[in-house]
């Protein structure tokens, strides 16, 4: 596990940078990601070469994270989780669903990345903290980051080691004038919209090469604990998806999609038809259904609604009934326009509302809908686990179409509503992750088998 005390330790520059290494000296690898994120695990699966897999105890349970880290971790390499934001940040005081009850539940060693950012000794202070406040969790090593020079790594080193008992096990230099993972509002940029990729893994490997212990650190690979030995809930009964054609849009516009997602919808025999928002023409013939997730519409958004035959076909779809579901940059997509830095571009139009993005985030963190109205998806009664980060939202004083949520966590789109409908189209701002939401490939299956039918 590569945690850190605080958010901007430098974790995924580290994981990165190990993971590549480790590909270089001929080690297999597979990547996890601690918590809800799509950019993280994405550059996550661009390191190892393999599609990240991310593990969050709110969502899925303590169980099924467990069985899913089992399912896809390698015997024979190279098993790396990236945490998220301070090692014992979580739901409450208590830091509960933290990356500290992860790395327990899989008995994984802890390596802390610590930015040394204009600090010596009181980053050995940080770290005993880290030791102290629950022993359980196992602190096997420290990595220094943001390095200003050789004497700033010696007082570091040493006073670490003579207080935690831990070793440091590598530092990597201030990077002068050099964003190697550049930000952007929702994060990092993401490595389809990244220009130099063959470049970028260059100088990652420079960053670590020469700088970290490798063999110390992959050794601490070999002495993890056992996994704990409880059966995963039983999964949902799929229906069966034989012949039907789902698409889902895929460019650089819209990236955000668990790979689990694409597999549930797979495994009960459908079959998934990439769409692209920039270079499609129009939505193909003979989907039953349309599966939007998140994105960056609003960095594409001129590209976007240049594409107007797309756009057009897209309307004319949902408005025949082709079942849509949508989530964040999806619903961005769907309304009339969307507003951002004094531009306005035209969308596809589906929804009766226009959005703007903002200057700050408008809602961030976990969410938890209950289904109340009638929509294509799920029942009512249902209750949904997933998260939200958006800078958009829906533009105030409009005509607002019926949702089919009830928030009881988080903002979702209005008014204390998630889960837009409008025909067969739901459109909300709550992504769903299927091993927290089994009902979600379930519901979207059979609204498409309705519609093939109904076609």
């Amino acid at each position: 596990m590569i945690a850190g005390p605080a958010g901007d330790s430098g974790k995924t520059l580290v994981s990165t940078g190990l993971l590549l290494a480790a590909r270089r000296a001929g080690l297999a690898v597979r990547a996890f990601k601690k918590g809800p994120d799509y950019i993280d695990a994405a550059w996550l699966s661009w390191a190892s070469g393999h599609a990240a897999r991310n593990l969050d105890t709110f969502l899925m349970g303590f169980e099924r994270a467990a069985a899913s880290f089992a399912t896809h971790a390698i015997d024979d390499g190279i098993n790396l989780i990236e945490g998220n934001r301070g090692l014992y940040d979580g739901l409450d005081a208590q830091g509960t669903h933290s990356t500290a009850e992860l790395a327990k539940l899989l008995q994984a060693p802890v390596v802390l990345a610590v930015n040394c950012t204009k600090v010596t000794r009181s980053a050995a202070a940080w770290v005993l903290g880290c030791q102290k406040l629950d022993p359980d969790v196992r602190i096997a090593g420290v990595i220094l980051n943001q390095v200003a020079s050789p004497r700033h790594e010696s007082i570091l080193r040493e006073a670490i080691e003579l207080a935690c008992g831990v070793p440091v096990l590598g530092a990597i230099p201030r990077l002068a004038g050099e964003n190697v993972l550049p930000w952007r509002h929702l994060g990092l940029f993401t490595p389809e919209e990244h220009p130099d990729a063959r470049g970028l893994e260059a100088r990652l490997l420079g960053a670590v090469e020469g700088r970290l212990d490798f063999d110390r650190l992959f050794g601490l690979a070999q002495v993890a604990g056992a996994l704990p030995a409880t059966a995963p809930p039983e999964p949902a009964r799929s229906p069966d998806g034989t012949g039907l054609r789902l698409g889902y849009l895929r460019d650089s516009a819209f990236t955000f999609y668990y790979p689990e997602n694409l597999e549930a919808l797979e495994a009960t025999g459908a079959t998934l038809v990439p769409v692209s928002s920039l270079t499609s023409s129009s939505v193909p013939d003979q989907l039953h259904g349309l599966y939007i997730g998140g994105g960056f519409p609003e960095t594409h958004a001129a590209a976007i609604a240049a594409n107007a035959p797309f756009l057009g076909s897209l309307r004319d779809a949902a408005r025949k009934g082709l079942p849509v579901y949508a989530e964040c940059g999806g619903l961005m997509l769907l309304a009339r326009t969307i507003r951002w830095k004094g531009e306005s571009q035209p969308m596809a139009g589906v929804l009766p509302f226009d959005v703007e993005v903002c200057e700050r985030p408008q809602g961030h963190g976990y969410a938890v809908l209950k289904v109340d109205q009638p929509n294509p998806f799920f029942p009512i009664g249902l209750e949904l686990r997933g998260h939200e980060f958006h800078y958009s939202r829906i533009v105030p004083g409009e005509n607002l179409p019926p949702a089919a949520c009830a928030v009881q966590r988080g903002v979702g789109c209005f008014q204390g509503r998630d889960g837009v409908i409008a025909e067969n189209v739901w459109a909300s701002y709550t992504h769903l992750h299927v091993l927290g939401a089994p009902e979600w490939a379930a519901g979207f299956v059979i609204a498409a088998r309705r519609f093939a039918r109904q076609s």
